[in-house]
């Protein structure tokens, strides 16, 4: 194998690669912010009385789970058109990626909420609260307390998914990987600079919402202690 490996020539794309990174950050802030809300949302409704609900959002996660992200991309990025509705790259990306973790999310903080004593709700209701501040001042806390790991998984799980975008030419990192790739035909040297950019983003963002959750539970059992 006499292959010669030579990451000097990509150094002049670093622009393209910063701007990649930050283009992907900004996208995965974003859509895990909105993202988590909807699936919060959803949860209520999933965990609620109305039953046409139930079954909307319950038919609305099943489609989102069993389908491909790729489909899904494609659907609203060149499906929607086609009935009048346009959007640009950036925003077909975005809402698909609310949109799947939403979905995903969904599940599992209704998973969290169903997992929470049943006593809680009848405490709540002792205290005279309504149904909505039972749920977000005591249970859904609870819930978020067990679930975080699985929450934290799936949101760096979307941000991954985010190199899918770059099939609707969504300039963040893979797509930055194949600018570059097509420019000096070194497959190998741009592919493996990008695949440890998307390392370091995962551990990063793992270590970030980690930290965070912790924060954020330590100090609802300050306030609880008190």
């Amino acid at each position: 194998m006499d292959y010669e490996l030579d990451f000097v020539s990509v150094l002049p794309f670093y622009k393209e690669i910063l701007n990649g990174i930050l283009l992907t950050i900004e996208i995965t802030a974003a859509t895990t912010i909105l993202g988590v809300a909807a699936g919060i949302m959803g949860a209520a409704l999933r965990v609620g009385k109305n039953k046409f609900l139930q079954n909307l959002i319950g038919a609305f996660v099943e489609v989102i789970r069993n389908t491909p992200f790729i489909v899904q991309l494609f659907f609203i990025f060149f499906g929607l058109p086609a009935i009048g509705i346009k959007l640009t790259a950036l925003e077909a990306g975005m809402i698909a990626m609310v949109v799947n973790l939403g979905a995903y999310s969904t599940e599992i903080i209704r998973a969290g909420v169903e997992s929470t004593c049943s006593g809680q709700w009848e405490a709540g209701k002792t205290l005279g609260l309504r149904w909505s501040q039972i749920f977000i001042h005591i249970i859904l806390p609870q819930a978020f307390n067990r679930i975080s790991p699985a929450l934290i998984s799936q949101c760096i799980i979307v941000m991954l998914g985010s190199s899918v975008l770059s099939q609707i030419s969504v300039e963040e990192l893979t797509f930055t990987a194949n600018f570059i790739q097509s420019r000096t035909f070194l497959s190998f040297e741009s592919y493996f600079i990008i695949t440890f950019v998307y390392l370091v983003l995962a551990i990063f963002l793992r270590y970030v919402l980690t930290y965070t959750s912790k924060k954020v539970f330590k100090m609802n059992e300050m306030k609880e202690s008190l």
